[in-house]
């Protein structure tokens, strides 16, 4: 069942963060697994119009999202990072994992979520680049102060060597003006879906800003005809 929902997760960034929970268990699921993955498919039953729609007619800079659940593993303590890239208002990339290294602080787990998120954003800016499109100052927001500190500020560093390794990677991007760092409230950190269990509210509040709609054929008809105007 996870196997199968996993190539769901290509399409529906709102399954990614759930079925990438249940994935790590498959090696010895037990019955409340079981149950999570059947309230997964209830989910998808419930929303099977729900997708992505892409709009024609948009901008084509590129904006990225970082987040992180910081200790969010019960069984590990480790976190979960979160990243979402957007061409326009379009969401084109997106990812949930969990880090390899357990982290002491909330600021050093967004830290090591950033770096992760910027390479994606240099992998896509030289993808884009082939299609005559120069990207530079992209904008990647995070929603903690001290991490953007930490990663604009060669003073501040820490003695871990994972963790040096990702400064000088993400200072480097930030000194080449590659992508600049906004601080953004948690209220509307995007890629906050893909790292954690969200009440409905907060989940239903996201999924439309990620570009999701119900795509029943008359809400296609009545989204191609507002944009053929």
């Amino acid at each position: 069942m996870v196997g199968s929902l996993m190539y769901l997760t290509a399409s529906k960034p709102d399954l990614v963060f759930a079925v990438c929970m249940c994935a790590r268990y498959q090696a010895k699921p037990t019955k409340k697994h079981l149950e999570a993955i059947k309230r997964v498919f209830r989910y998808l039953k419930g929303t099977i119009n729900m997708g992505l729609w892409y709009p024609k007619d948009n901008a084509m800079s590129l904006t990225a999202y970082a987040d992180v659940d910081h200790a969010g593993c019960q069984d590990s303590r480790r976190s979960t990072s979160g990243s979402a890239q957007f061409l326009g208002d379009r969401l084109v990339s997106w990812s949930s994992k969990k880090q390899r290294s357990t982290a002491i602080s909330t600021t050093e787990a967004e830290y090591i979520a950033m770096p992760v998120c910027c390479a994606q954003i240099l992998w896509m800016r030289s993808q884009l680049k082939d299609y005559g499109f120069e990207f530079n100052k992209i904008p990647l927001y995070c929603d903690n102060k001290s991490a953007i500190a930490l990663c604009c500020n060669n003073v501040q560093h820490s003695r871990s060597k994972h963790i040096d390794i990702r400064h000088h990677f993400i200072r480097e991007q930030v000194e080449n003006r590659v992508v600049e760092l906004y601080f953004v409230e948690t209220n509307y950190q995007l890629a906050d879906i893909l790292t954690k269990a969200l009440p409905r509210e907060r989940f239903e509040f996201l999924l439309p800003r990620l570009g999701m709609k119900s795509l029943t054929p008359e809400t296609l008809r009545r989204l191609q005809e507002g944009e053929d105007e």
